[in-house]
């Protein structure tokens, strides 16, 4: 079983600007290789660029640029290049599927947050001083990083990835553990319904609140939206404004992530058998795609959405399906312990 672990990083000033450093290296090296496979293509050879064949130039781009590329990891430059194959072979999945295409697109140095090392050891190291009461993970080029590491990491590490969120840095460790014990048995079956009004509600009639902690933030994210909105483009008010308003969004992402966790220990913990309705939101929302209009050259109708009906505890759009889906194995929980 893989696990993963987020610890924060508290790195020195140096440090820190390393880090920025090698992630403006590694978003300039996927810049580059997208480019090259677009130009490739847009040849009147029609060139197809793989991955083996970046995979190659990089000794060439190492050498070359020896201060910036041949400064970091020749691993995670590698794991770079996967990120963009694996982002065109989504692609060409989706066109061969008919849905929205989505092409690969240039990363700007803000959208370009996360390296990653492919092997514990190979250009990064976990706990790389055990002789030291404080963690530190080692990274190429940047040194021995001060590590708050709130919880043992079990299992053997596999992956190691250095994530920024604004202005921190965190460290993402994936281990590869045995398959847990299972819990002893209850023989409690429940059903579950996420819903608005409260967060969920239950086969037994019982209610689990919904904390509101959007609502909770809302006056603090609209006034940092409205300075947001008076500042200068490109000034360093402008700059820290921003800041605040992500820090507040990421607060409450963290708050929902929190509360959605507990909530479904807590279930784990007391059945052995959840089962949910497999509802498609999006379908339920999706407004259906305006079409020409005859009598009107020029101007499309666009279809009214259908009205949602509420009967009982499920809902449906009139003239749909209003079967409930039954629960499958891929809406059961299995009861483990972590």
């Amino acid at each position: 079983m893989i696990r993963a672990y987020t610890f924060l990083m508290r790195p020195t000033a140096r440090q820190d600007q390393a880090l920025r450093e090698m992630l403006r290296d590694h978003c300039l090296l996927y810049n580059g290789a997208l480019q090259e496979r677009r130009d490739a293509y847009r040849h009147v050879s029609k060139t197809t660029v793989r991955y083996g064949q970046q995979s190659v130039q990089l000794k060439e781009i190492r050498a070359f640029d020896p201060e910036r590329q041949g400064r970091w990891s020749f691993s995670s430059q590698q794991a770079t290049l996967r990120r963009l194959d694996k982002a065109f072979a989504a692609f060409f999945r989706r066109v061969k599927a008919g849905e929205k295409p989505g092409y690969p697109r240039f990363r700007g140095l803000g959208r370009f947050d996360t390296v990653e090392f492919p092997r514990d050891g190979d250009g990064c190291r976990s706990d790389a001083t055990a002789h030291d009461p404080v963690t530190r993970v080692r990274i190429q080029g940047v040194g021995h990083v001060k590590v708050h590491q709130h919880r043992p990491v079990v299992g053997h590490v596999k992956t190691i990835s250095v994530k920024r969120e604004g202005r921190r840095w965190y460290v993402i460790l994936t281990a590869d553990q045995e398959q847990p014990e299972p819990l002893p048995a209850t023989g409690s079956v429940v059903g579950i319904d996420l819903g608005i009004a409260n967060f969920l509600a239950d086969s037994n009639g019982e209610f689990v609140p919904n904390p509101r902690h959007g609502r909770k933030a809302a006056a603090k994210l609209a006034a940092a939206q409205q300075a947001l909105s008076r500042c200068k483009r490109g000034s360093k008010r402008r700059r820290k404004t921003v800041e605040k308003a992500a820090t507040l969004h990421r607060r409450v992402r963290r708050q929902r992530l929190d509360h959605a966790h507990k909530t479904a220990l807590d279930l784990v913990r007391e059945h052995d058998f959840i089962a949910h309705e497999d509802l498609k939101i999006r379908n339920m929302s999706k407004a259906p795609e305006p079409k020409p209009d005859p009598d009107q050259p020029g101007t499309a109708s666009t279809p009214r959405p259908a009205r949602l009906r509420r009967h009982g505890d499920r809902t449906r759009a009139e003239g749909g399906d209003s079967t409930p889906v039954a629960a499958n194995s891929s809406s059961t929980v299995q009861r483990s312990i972590g």
